[in-house]
């Protein structure tokens, strides 16, 4: 499932009205039908619908929608914002059937005290005001309609995109409808991955229209979204004659004095994703207490520096070569200064660096952009590190947070998971996959260590590298989703993550 822009999505139909050869009028038709198809299934006739219509082709859509309802018996009352003149097109056409049907629309210009009426008496509103073509911010009389219908308590389903929102990124100032259920027609629109805009979409489903395949093929949009369906049919799967050496050798270099979870719970949830051999390398004061709560793992122990792994312990008594892959940076510490770079150039396995190892590689990005590694760099930034690496304001980020991940991922080729609600894969080459699963219980210190060995994990045992990062993302979103349905969101810790990891695993294999 690809995520567009307005622009994209323009583009995409021009195609396909161009190249393939389906109408501006059959297009509409379909997406019209297929908004009533699915609204079907949760109204009944007991229901009362406003569907309120805007002048572009989103009025257009709610135009057939209102009329394919009426048709159904539906009570239904039916209002036009801007003045009837100023609808054209396509839209216009099936304004012009709605009437030749024998409908009929009110004019919220001419009714305003009577909209409101019949606003409080509606149980269900169908918003097919502003689509994905608003430019700049909403102007009268629609920025008066929005703020009216938010003021009521009704069960409010937008057309493709609420009203007022922007359907790209760098929009700061949301004005838009609050939505109960968005139906995003063919393919979900960049917005709804973005905050603050996420929080007007409501319920998301993605109704297919009938655009083929090919056409997104040819216009290409670089971005998708991580499904469930490809997660399942792309987990790495063990053949019966398997053996430890064979199922990915780990490294996890993490922990201090001060942080000493960091590791046990980054090699806890490595040992539950499935590596054969993980190992732990970590400062020498804190080994005896791991050694105790990890059995599993085999352990490297560091000599120290105020506490922390010392950078001579890093680049000189580490057997890097014995390992398939590298996770660095949970608990690392900041007291005393280390290099990423110097410690992994020469390293030729995948590498996660996470938490402190994204401190230090700040410091030294100039090293990463002139000499990039040969093999596979991945890198775990939640919003305050990407920040950090980037030199951006979180509100800079949070507006453009693809562009911004795509930008940093081709600039210094790595692989870049930035963190968050609706977390984004971007790889060197700036191709992008968005996740869907995950919520607010994930906001607590040591999920960040448990996705590290997730990932870890999941990339020594995958063929595909973008499938092994994509699916660890995903089912680390979903532990937390089904920690929910016996736990309280304030109440998920890491380690409930990977006390889960094993059933969910399950669940998706079989």
């Amino acid at each position: 499932m690809y995520v567009v822009t307005g622009g994209e999505m323009h583009q995409i139909d021009r195609y396909t009205m161009d190249q393939i050869g389906l109408s501006e009028e059959t297009l509409m038709e379909s997406a019209g039908q297929a908004f009533v198809r699915h609204l079907l299934t949760s109204i009944s006739k007991k229901d009362r619908v406003i569907v309120l219509i805007g002048s572009g082709n989103n009025g257009g859509d709610g135009f057939v929608i209102a009329r394919l309802l009426a048709e159904k018996g539906f009570q239904l009352s039916t209002w036009v914002v801007p003045p009837k003149e100023r609808i054209k097109g396509t839209a216009k056409k099936y304004m012009e059937i709605f009437e030749r049907c024998g409908y009929t629309f009110d004019s919220y210009k001419q009714n305003r005290e009577r909209f409101t009426r019949s606003l409080s008496e509606c149980t269900i509103i169908v918003d097919a005001l502003l689509g994905t073509g608003l430019k700049g911010r909403v102007r009268q009389p629609y920025d008066e309609v929005i703020y009216t219908i938010n003021q009521f308590d009704k069960r409010v389903v937008s057309v493709d995109i609420p009203s007022g929102l922007s359907s790209n990124e760098g929009e700061e100032d949301v004005v838009g409808i609050y939505a109960d259920e968005t139906y995003t027609l063919q393919a979900p629109k960049v917005s709804r991955f973005l905050y603050p805009a996420a929080s007007h979409y409501g319920v998301v489903h993605t109704l297919d229209i009938g655009i083929p395949t090919k056409v997104f093929r040819e216009i290409a949009p670089n971005r998708r979204v991580i499904t469930e369906e490809r997660v399942r049919s792309t987990l790495a799967s063990r053949p019966a004659n398997m053996h430890k050496g064979k199922a990915g050798r780990a490294l996890i270099i993490a922990g201090s004095e001060t942080m000493t979870g960091a590791p046990v719970l980054a090699t806890g949830a490595c040992l539950r994703s499935g590596a054969g051999l993980v190992t732990m390398a970590v400062p020498k004061s804190i080994h005896p207490l791991l050694s105790e709560r990890i059995t599993e793992s085999t352990s490297i122990v560091l000599e120290e520096d105020q506490g922390e792994v010392s950078q001579v312990a890093l680049t000189n008594d580490i057997p890097f070569r014995q390992f398939d892959g590298v996770a660095i940076g949970p608990g690392l510490g900041r007291k005393t200064d280390k290099t990423m770079f110097d410690t992994l150039q020469s390293y030729d396995g995948v590498v996660v660096v996470d938490a402190d190892g994204l401190y230090h590689m700040s410091k030294e990005l100039h090293h990463w952009f002139n000499q990039p590694r040969s093999a596979p760099t991945v890198i775990t930034p939640h919003m305050g590190e990407m920040a950090m690496l980037t030199g951006l304001s979180i509100s800079e980020l949070e507006q453009n947070r693809f562009k911004s991940s795509k930008d940093f991922a081709t600039k210094y080729q790595m692989y870049v998971v930035l963190k968050g609600p609706f977390t984004i894969v971007t790889t060197p080459n700036g191709n992008q996959w968005v996740n869907t699963t995950g919520n607010a219980s994930l906001a607590k210190g040591g999920s960040g260590d448990v996705l590290t060995g997730i990932l870890l994990a999941f990339m020594l045992q995958h063929d595909s590298l973008i499938e092994a990062i994509c699916n660890a993302v995903h089912i680390h979103g979903k532990l937390a989703d089904e920690m929910l349905e016996t736990h309280d969101v304030f109440s998920v810790n890491a380690t409930d993550l990977i006390h889960s990891l094993p059933r969910v695993l399950r669940s998706y294999r079989y």
